[in-house]
């Protein structure tokens, strides 16, 4: 008897369990304004990855409708919020691709370079993305020249430009510290905006708790802790460096 009971317990469990799974895993073929309801209920409380599965789902049952132009700006517009910049520029992606008319491309496209430059609050620690940031920024200034952001596109531009500087600064005084003077003399002539007296920038100071642990762009505290050896530092080392002795 004990033992049929605990069967039908385990049963019983498992129905209620299911059931009440059920109603959020088995959403499909709803009206586009339901998708879009509940995208809105999800941002407003918080729930932003949930707000993206809305998405999804208004977005592959009614690619042609009219709020899935509204609901993507804005998805855009709360990721940049949240500092979720390369959601952001997906989304942004999706809205100039797809939505937008010519005054809108403007508009995303100055949203789409201030995602990249929001998220750099450390310029040494991406390269890569500060001269994406750049190309688009100088992208924007020539195809809107008469654009409202057009200063504000300059003004990102002339600090994403000091920041660059920076970060070459930092590794030039990397490959310094490992004799390789020709390379950190290559690095510290990529300057190619003229109009910058770079004698009167100053370098960004790093807090003491991130300097710590990335150094200030001169020698770390750690840095005793390293052997003094020839280690390659990178593939671009100069080619005079790597002959040296």
């Amino acid at each position: 008897m004990n033992y049929k009971l605990k069967i039908l317990s385990t049963l019983l469990i498992s129905i209620f369990l299911l059931g009440g799974c059920s109603k959020e895993i088995e959403e499909y073929n709803k009206p586009a304004i339901y998708w879009y309801s509940k995208i809105i209920e999800s941002i407003a409380s918080s729930n932003y990855e949930r707000a993206d599965d809305y998405y999804a789902s208004l977005q592959g049952e009614h690619i042609g409708s009219p709020l899935l132009v509204e609901a993507t700006m804005i998805l855009a517009i709360v990721h940049m919020e949240n500092e979720e910049y390369l959601l952001s520029e997906h989304f942004l992606n999706e809205y100039t691709k797809r939505y937008a008319n010519a005054n809108e491309k403007e508009t995303a496209q100055f949203m789409k370079i201030k995602a990249k430059y929001m998220a750099l609050p450390h310029p040494r620690r991406d390269q890569a993305l500060i001269k994406d940031a750049i190309i688009e920024g100088k992208k924007f200034k020539q195809n809107y020249p008469n654009s409202m952001y057009y200063h504000v596109v300059d003004t990102m531009l002339t600090r994403l430009y000091m920041g660059e500087a920076s970060l070459n600064e930092s590794i030039a005084g990397l490959y310094d510290r490992v004799d390789k003077y020709e390379s950190a003399k290559f690095y510290r002539e990529l300057k190619p905006q003229p109009w910058i007296n770079w004698d009167e920038i100053e370098r960004a100071r790093t807090p003491w708790y991130r300097s710590w642990f990335e150094g200030d762009g001169g020698e770390s505290w750690y840095g005793f802790l390293i052997p003094d050896t020839k280690s390659v530092v990178s593939r671009n080392s100069n080619v005079e460096d790597s002959e040296e002795k």
